[in-house]
């Protein structure tokens, strides 16, 4: 059965348009509830232990691995698995977060007791604030939507929705609690791409020693380039006899040197260098390397010691090399 394209665009409108304020009704759920739930969540010795059945179990182990990786140490268990020993992962020093948009889970009810037993704080993400689970909360955030945007009114579409970006926000909320920095996710997101932004340091891919392009400023600009295209960096760093940078001499300044019909071979490279050019210290991750040569549209920076001397010099197709970019 074909349907025309207009069709389908419009559903899928429809579909966007109601989960979106779905979500935004949440802001006004944003409530004292919420702030417990957060306590209750920073306070917690042990762990967030996530319960969730069907599309909420789905739902809910995403939120445990956001939580995870924002400093907040928490775990999925499925509440069926629960009931045939797997509750024996719930300690004494954690805290239960538990989703249902009815309320009415039975395989999270059946579970309540032993919870209230063993004295683990819950927190009851439902879409129910009169259900038994909502009752039974330590604290009772409410999702509820108005309707679910399946046309039939069946699948869990809306509803969980407005589950995640809750679980959003609690996640959110716990990492600016805990001052979670940056440095924190990198430990937790080694691997790939995201890793090598937030963990690689410029002094891994930098270059040192006789790879450095340096000129001292009474050398002939003839020679400076020799510098450049020997290294390969686009650049050559104009260094005291101290090693203390003095500046730079680019591919851009010799295209400002030839306009003005600069003799390359009698002429110094003191005479046409850029004398105020950036530098970085060592120690500082790659990607803050890359963010400042992009925002000052450079494509070679020298590395520097507190003294201001030269002891590398990083170029952006290093940063590419890496992965970093």
């Amino acid at each position: 059965m074909l349907i025309h394209p207009d069709k389908l665009k419009t559903l899928a409108e429809r579909v966007l348009t109601l989960e979106a304020d779905a979500v935004a009704r949440l802001v006004a759920r944003v409530d004292e509830g919420f702030v417990r739930a957060c306590r209750l969540m920073l306070e917690c010795q042990g762990r967030i232990v996530v319960l969730g059945i069907g599309k909420s179990g789905h739902i809910g182990g995403k939120i445990a691995a956001t939580l995870a990786s924002t400093g907040t140490p928490a775990f999925f268990v499925h509440p069926a698995e629960a009931n045939h020993g797997d509750l024996g992962m719930i300690t004494d020093r954690d805290v239960v977060l538990a989703l249902s948009n009815s309320g009415e889970s039975d395989e999270i009810l059946t579970l309540l007791p032993l919870i209230k037993r063993q004295g683990v704080p819950l927190i009851a993400l439902t879409g129910n604030p009169e259900s038994t689970l909502a009752k039974a909360g330590d604290v009772h955030i409410d999702v509820s939507v108005p309707q679910e945007a399946c046309p039939l009114g069946l699948a869990p579409t809306s509803s969980t929705t407005a589950q995640l970006a809750m679980g959003d926000a609690l996640a959110v909320a716990l990492l600016e609690a805990r001052g979670f920095t940056a440095e924190d996710f990198a430990r937790s997101h080694p691997g790939g791409r995201l890793g090598r932004r937030l963990l690689l340091l410029l002094d891994e891919v930098m270059h040192t020693g006789e790879q450095m392009p340096r000129s001292a400023p009474g050398d002939y600009l003839r020679d400076a380039l020799l510098e450049m295209s020997r290294k390969g960096l686009g650049t050559t760093v104009v260094v005291d006899a101290g090693d203390r940078v003095l500046g730079v001499f680019t591919d851009g300044d010799l295209r400002r040197a030839l306009d003005r019909q600069v003799d390359v071979h009698s002429a110094r490279v003191a005479e046409v260098m850029t004398r105020e050019c950036k530098t970085i210290a060592p120690g500082t991750l790659a990607a803050e390397a890359l963010r400042m040569m992009q925002q000052h549209k450079i494509n070679a920076l020298p590395v520097v010691d507190p003294e201001g001397r030269l002891i590398g010099v990083l170029n952006m197709h290093d940063l590419l090399r890496a992965g970093v970019l």
